[in-house]
């Protein structure tokens, strides 16, 4: 037997044994989107994640969504009324975003390879464009230049330094995200020539961290790091982001951020940040901390078979919905996600299965010999931490499946 991860807070189940996803039984939720595999998310979650960061991290700190976690577009409407910002990282989230209702002044592009055509549609929007190299800062200077506009134009910054314990470390050393630091001086210097509206820098160190002192650390670095800039440039930057880092647990063994314990060392590293940021703002760019644990993702038992000794559930979802869920987004040994029996929901487990999907692959496998109460064909499985990189972040089209079906309850 191996063990699953940590389910979430917020989840109960209903006198049947039902699972209870923003108040309301998964069985009735699948009926209500005409099928399954679904992908449930529970507004109420995000409410009280919002709420939760709010309550820890220093007022003057703005919170922003990283939207590449879940762009499902009811979802994306809800936390346009609840965060500060939107960040971006492709022209098709721009539009997005800028559909949601988000206001344009509170949105910022990053990511490396934006074509011409996302640079132009980002300056025509009056969006915020993180410039990942010098190259992408001469477009952007010359396509400003020929709509007549003036352009919002970060710098988004390559530290010499990464997070520690992250799960995906996105600073420090060659990385083909943003300016290393050396160069970030001369860049901001070009564009304020130019008469470009500098709008700050961009820091990303790393996600997916669970250890609050290495994510504080990260943050104390990088508040040094933008006043040593901001020391060379001369001028102070209007806003700088910080990055996220936050991560949630997801396999055996993993325990939840400490919020709190983050949100009072940063207060504690702004108080004493350097004079040359005493004008400037700062905000942190959260994606999958504000999203994941408000999503399951519900799949439908439709066989149950046993193999040499083994027993398999077999279902209707997999790897094409849940790519993570299977150990094929990144992981080197595959762990179980939280996972149950969404019919049975806290029922005691009494045998050892294999939850499989319906994918004609070994890869396609959602719970490994992991214990679970008795289910049938019928029953619903849950897997938990659904609400960040599952339905947009997996191969839908593969053996043509096509995707899950989404709501926001």
């Amino acid at each position: 037997m191996k063990p699953h991860g940590p389910i979430p807070p917020g989840y109960s189940a209903d006198a049947d044994g039902m699972l209870l996803v923003g108040g309301e039984r998964a069985d009735a939720l699948a009926a209500r989107a005409g099928d399954t595999p679904l992908f449930v998310y529970a507004s109420a979650l995000l409410k009280a994640r919002v709420a939760e960061w709010r309550a820890a991290m220093p007022t003057e700190v703005q919170l922003h969504y990283a939207m590449k976690a879940n762009p499902f577009a009811p979802l994306l409407a809800f936390m346009a009324g609840i965060v500060d910002g939107f960040d971006v990282a492709s022209g098709g989230e721009l539009a997005a975003a800028l559909a949601s209702g988000m206001a344009a002044e509170h949105i910022s592009f990053a990511g490396p390879g934006k074509r011409d055509r996302e640079l132009e549609a980002a300056i025509k929007a009056g969006v915020t464009i993180n410039l990942e190299s010098a190259g992408e800062a001469e477009r952007a200077l010359h396509i400003a230049a020929r709509l007549g506009a003036r352009p919002r134009l970060a710098v988004r910054v390559n530290p010499d330094f990464d997070l520690k314990g992250s799960g995906m470390k996105m600073g420090g050393g060659a990385k083909p995200f943003g300016v290393d630091a050396e160069g970030v001086p001369a860049l901001v210097r070009r564009l304020v020539d130019a008469g470009a509206d500098w709008q700050g820098f961009h820091i990303f160190a790393g996600s997916q961290a669970l250890a609050a002192a290495a994510i504080a650390e990260t943050q104390a670095q990088t508040v040094a790091l933008a006043a040593r800039l901001a020391s060379d440039i001369g001028a102070a930057p209007p806003l700088v982001n910080l990055g996220g880092g936050m991560g949630v647990p997801y396999f055996p063994g993993d325990s939840a951020v400490d919020t709190a314990a983050v949100g009072a060392a940063l207060a504690e590293t702004l108080a004493a940040r350097d004079p040359v940021l005493g004008a400037s703002r700062f905000a942190m760019e959260l994606g999958r901390w504000l999203v994941a644990e408000a999503g399951v993702y519900l799949t439908r038992i439709v066989d149950r078979k046993v193999s040499h000794g083994e027993t398999f559930l077999v279902t209707d979802g997999g790897l094409h919905h849940q790519l993570a869920a299977s150990g094929n987004f990144g992981t080197v040994i595959r762990r179980n996600y939280p996972i149950a029996i969404a019919s049975h929901f806290g029922a005691e487990a009494v045998e050892t299965v294999s939850v499989v999907g319906c994918l004609c692959t070994p890869l396609d496998r959602l719970g490994d010999q992991v214990a679970l109460p008795r289910a049938e064909a019928g029953d619903l499985v849950a897997i938990f931490q659904a609400g960040a990189y599952g339905a947009s972040a997996s191969p839908a089209a593969f053996l043509g499946q096509g995707p899950a079906r989404e709501i926001l309850v």
